[in-house]
């Protein structure tokens, strides 16, 4: 390769480079200990050449390293001016700019305290799926195809036959039948419905439900566990009371509602709908009705925080908006 084809060569491949490390590898390759210019006078017997030929070599040589040089120069003001600079030049592990503590999210701290509180009464807590089958939505609930139930809830479909759960009791066929009985769980997760947006609805929400299924569990059970539960969440005795509701995957069905103060009133406020688990729900988990009972619940978990932080739109937690989430704690 002459001294022509060799600038040319170094030319093109500057041409490619987009980066300093990709600017640097060209440089060592060329110019570098082991490069193809500085190994030109190395594979040179200047014994056998003519004081002509070895002036002619020395001039060509030095001009072509000075020439790489400048468009070495060149490159690097180019790729510089280009604003593109390589992944390793920045350091994830050093501190932000921004020294200001994180803080967590309402919903996230609600939830893991309600976690640990059900774990503390014995209950696992399991975590499925977003996207589930139209059987573990629906027909598993005692909610088949032609029932008004859907109405409200028949909403995000995916073209594979799937759909974004409407609710976390979606999670109950599959729990019982991996969890088998007895069995105390809880399954909190994110849900999806087309709602149409105000200050206490939102197409994505946050849902725990829960189940207890064992031999001889009763209503008595239910009120129970969700008054021992309230009562932690507030930190105060908490008075409940159950009215009749209707949901297809439990009879008899019940509103729960505790007594608190909002606005210097003391009131009564429906939380959850509750009741004893339909037996159609337990006989599609292969599960015997006749020798098992067991009661479920759903808790809305965005409810909840705005209940405990005093959150008066529900919109609010779904922004990002720096500013309303600024004004939590950055630890539990």
């Amino acid at each position: 390769m002459n001294l022509d084809d060799i600038r040319l060569a170094l030319v093109a491949e500057l041409a490619s480079a987009s980066t300093d490390a990709a600017l640097a590898q060209v440089r060592a390759r060329y110019l570098g200990k082991d490069g193809v210019i500085t190994n030109l006078r190395k594979n040179v017997d200047f014994s056998k050449l003519s004081p002509e030929e070895r002036k002619a070599f020395g001039t060509g040589f030095n001009t072509l390293k000075d020439q790489a040089e400048a468009e070495l120069e060149a490159a690097k003001v180019r790729i510089a001016a280009s604003g593109v600079r390589d992944a390793v030049e920045f350091d994830y592990t050093l501190p932000g700019n921004d020294r200001r503590m994180g803080a967590i999210h309402p919903i996230v701290a609600t939830t893991l305290e309600v976690e640990d509180i059900f774990r503390s009464m014995g209950f696992s807590v399991y975590h499925g799926d977003e996207a589930v089958s139209e059987f573990e939505n629906f027909d598993a609930l005692n909610i088949p195809g032609d029932h008004p139930a859907r109405d409200m809830q028949d909403t995000f479909w995916m073209e594979n036959g799937m759909v974004l759960r409407t609710h976390t009791s979606s999670m109950q066929n599959r729990a019982l039948r991996q969890l088998g009985v007895p069995m105390r769980a809880i399954f909190p997760g994110r849900c999806f419905r087309n709602e149409a947006l105000d200050i206490t609805h939102e197409n994505t929400f946050y849902q725990l439900e829960g189940m207890m299924v064992d031999k001889d569990v009763s209503v008595a059970n239910l009120i129970a566990v969700m008054r021992d539960f309230l009562s932690a969440v507030f930190r105060r005795d908490i008075e409940v009371r159950l009215r009749p509701g209707f949901f297809p995957f439990v009879e008899p069905g019940f509103e729960l509602d505790f007594k608190t103060t909002l606005n210097g009133v003391r009131r009564w406020v429906e939380l959850m709908p509750c009741g004893m688990i339909h037996p159609v729900v337990l006989r599609n988990a292969g599960i015997d009705p006749e020798v098992y009972s067991g009661f479920a619940f759903g808790l809305g978990l965005t409810r909840l925080a705005m209940l405990r932080h005093g959150i008066p739109d529900i919109r609010l937690l779904n922004k990002a908006d720096l500013r309303f989430n600024q004004q939590f704690p950055a630890a539990l």
